[in-house]
């Protein structure tokens, strides 16, 4: 573990004087010092920092609803879930299409309409904020269409769980999803009435009890949400989106950022180890055009988002490229396919796709600008730049 944190520590430092991303720094510690590369190897099995793995997505989603205040909820819920919807229609429905035409199977075009149609919560969470996004008027949306992507996830993996375990009952099927439903709408409803019980029952004067209460709530909330078929990360960001609220929600804000910062890192070291460089090869070419059916989803859908809600040509390459990255949720579905003996070429193809994307995205984001300088208006936005210029 000590390994992990200083191999991502060094080449993060390494990475930023050159002006890279954390994120597929993170990555490539990870598989440089796996099982599947040469050299020096931290670990024989990706799974020995499974737990610690997780605490870091959940962590990392915690924060993300401390951030996502209930007022924006209330304020632009229809827009958020028209935003969503039509985010989940271009980019899941192009999935299920690529799917098919590659041939692999019908279950297996069901795998990839997942694994090209949802973003990675954690990536965006943490472009937002290592680019400084977090105030940022795009930033709502954005947040908003992960909101939906994730209580599509639960419903999504629900219901494709029989699918590829071969069951036939639709009744358990329906049970399944209905009682993931069901879990979220408690959360949903104990964020919205019972914030003043809860911010009662969470202050204290005390910043090591305040940790141990929100980390223990979070942590707990979690593993209560699997069980409920709910993804872990879910649970954490309805958690969050509780305590934001409260009264002692800016101090938790600041407290949990360090935590963050760490497993997050942790997070993304262990997504590197699961990787095998060696499996990539045979997927190149479907992994390329996956990768530009993706970018052009997002441009299409980043434009539907700002049109929604009357943006300009910079936020709209903001939205566009800030939820380009997939990742955590791509990784389920690939073991859920080795699980279920589908196509042996699925799980290079999705580690190929989301370590590309991991790479891309972030860059992508940091230099929006350049493509809010070829969409609709973006010339307007490049002259007023070169005006700014000018000696007066």
């Amino acid at each position: 573990m000590g390994g992990a944190f200083l191999a991502a520590a060094v080449l993060a430092r390494v990475g930023g004087r050159i002006g890279l991303p954390t994120i597929p720094l993170f990555i490539l510690a990870g598989i440089l010092l796996g099982p599947h590369t040469p050299g020096v190897v931290l670990l024989d099995d990706p799974h020995d920092l499974e737990m610690l793995s997780a605490l870091g997505l959940v962590l990392l989603l915690f924060y993300l609803g401390l951030e996502f205040h209930l007022d924006d909820l209330k304020k632009g819920g229809r827009r958020m879930a028209l935003a969503g919807g039509t985010y989940l229609a271009l980019n899941v429905g192009a999935g299920l299409g690529f799917g098919f035409t590659l041939g692999w199977g019908t279950s297996e075009a069901l795998v990839l309409a997942g694994v090209l149609g949802i973003s990675s919560s954690a990536i965006v969470t943490k472009v937002l904020v290592d680019l400084g996004r977090i105030g940022s008027p795009e930033t709502r949306p954005i947040l908003g269409i992960i909101v939906v992507e994730d209580v599509f996830l639960a419903l999504y993996l629900a219901a494709l769980q029989p699918v590829l375990s071969g069951a036939d009952s639709l009744g358990a099927a329906v049970l399944d999803g209905g009682k993931a439903f069901g879990f979220l709408l408690l959360l949903a409803a104990a964020a919205r009435f019972g914030t003043r019980l809860i911010g009662r029952l969470i202050h204290t004067g005390d910043d090591e009890l305040l940790v141990i209460s929100f980390l223990g709530a979070a942590v707990f909330v979690a593993g209560v949400s699997e069980w409920f078929g709910v993804a872990d990360a879910i649970g954490a960001f309805m958690v969050g989106l509780m305590l934001g609220s409260t009264t002692s929600g800016a101090r938790i804000l600041k407290l949990v950022h360090p935590l963050r910062d760490a497993f997050g890192a942790i997070f993304f070291f262990a997504f590197g180890l699961s990787i095998n460089p060696g499996d990539l090869p045979s997927v190149v070419w479907p992994v390329l055009a996956a990768v530009a059916v993706t970018m052009a989803m997002n441009v299409f859908a980043g434009m539907a988002t700002a049109r929604i809600y009357a943006f300009g040509p910079q936020a709209t390459a903001n939205i566009s490229t800030t939820l380009l990255a997939r990742g955590e949720f791509a990784l389920i579905l690939a073991t859920m396919a080795a699980g279920a003996g589908l196509d042996e070429r699925l799980s290079p193809f999705i580690a190929g796709y989301v370590l590309l994307l991991a790479v891309l995205a972030p860059l992508a984001a940091g230099r929006s600008h350049w493509l809010a300088r070829i969409l609709p208006g973006g010339r307007t936005l490049k002259r007023d730049a070169a005006e700014e210029t000018v000696p007066v």
